[in-house]
């Protein structure tokens, strides 16, 4: 990683509640840094997480508008435009910030790990973006700030998942939007689906504990020998003009993603210590104690991504 000197606060959009413990310069802009770190979190987790995107971090446009087309597909134009002023919470490689920042005003986006570095150069000179290092328990925004809030891929790696999700709610204005990404517990599938993530898990558990590189090593493989029979198979029947059968399959939503998205999931489901899952009713249930309203649960792959109106 390239070394970054300190430099003097830039003036953006938004005000934060207190000042950045430092600002570094990164390739493409400022990044503040909060290094409080708050009680719900697992630093090793967001280590790992860090060390991943940094290895995973090039993605490009049409990865990014693959990826965006199937996590957005239940917003409009009353959850986000050109007015909207949103939050980024674990934004990671910063590619569902790159996204949305064409279609809002403004992007806050923030992770906790040295991901922010690889979503810098991803960004790259896209303006209407701010980058800031902390976590969610210390994000440092005020209460009802912001027009539309999404956390994508990040609530279920959190020990207290319920928490975390109220407290990115709490930066939500009053009438605004929430959107999040949850694992499901695979609710919706049968006997067979459950048994092969049950398999999975043990793997899992297994591989999480290696050591970084031989971690790496080993979900390359499983991206091969677990992932692409799958996809290989799904493909073969799709070619065959069997649509609906390929959409029953296992993994049925790799068939049309890059061996380097294969690779990179492969190691985020298997070299994760820490994740939880969720039926849909827990989601609903989560996003309503939470104080939402009018929530929208997509039909669509990837379960469950979400949106809510705040009361």
């Amino acid at each position: 990683m390239p070394k970054y000197k300190k430099v003097r606060k830039q003036g953006m959009k938004g005000d934060f509640l207190r000042q950045p413990d430092r600002i570094i310069e990164g390739e493409n802009r400022l990044i503040n840094v909060f290094d409080a770190a708050g009680k719900n979190i697992d630093n090793k987790v967001v280590d790992e997480f860090g060390k991943e995107w940094l290895r995973f971090g090039d993605h490009d446009d049409d990865l990014v508008k693959k990826g965006g087309d199937e996590y957005f597909d239940i917003l409009n134009d009353d959850i986000i435009n050109s007015q909207t002023y949103a939050l980024d919470v674990g934004c990671g490689t910063g590619r569902w910030t790159k996204y949305l920042a064409a279609k809002i005003g403004f992007i806050e986006a923030v992770d906790p790990s040295n991901a922010i570095f690889a979503a810098d150069k991803l960004l790259g000179k896209i303006k209407n973006v701010r980058l800031s290092k902390a976590s969610i328990e210390t994000l440092p925004f005020a209460d009802e700030t912001f027009d539309f809030v999404m956390s994508v891929g990040v609530l279920h790696h959190i020990p207290d998942t319920e928490k975390a999700l109220r407290d990115c709610v709490k930066k939500v204005k009053k009438g605004g939007y929430f959107f999040v990404y949850l694992y499901y517990n695979l609710d919706r599938r049968g006997p067979f689906y459950r048994l092969l993530f049950k398999i999975s898990n043990v793997i899992r558990i297994i591989v999480s504990a290696f050591p970084g590189k031989m971690k790496h090593f080993i979900c390359d493989i499983l991206a091969v020998i677990f992932y692409m029979p799958f996809v290989w198979a799904g493909r073969f029947i799709n070619f065959l003009s069997f649509k609906d059968l390929a959409k029953r399959m296992p993994l049925h939503g790799y068939q049309n993603r890059s061996f380097f998205m294969i690779r990179n999931d492969a190691l985020d489901r298997f070299g994760t210590r820490l994740e939880q899952r969720f039926s849909k009713s827990e989601v609903t249930e989560m996003m309503q104690n939470a104080g939402l309203t009018d929530i929208v649960i997509s039909d669509g792959i990837p379960f469950y991504h979400a949106v809510g109106k705040k009361l």
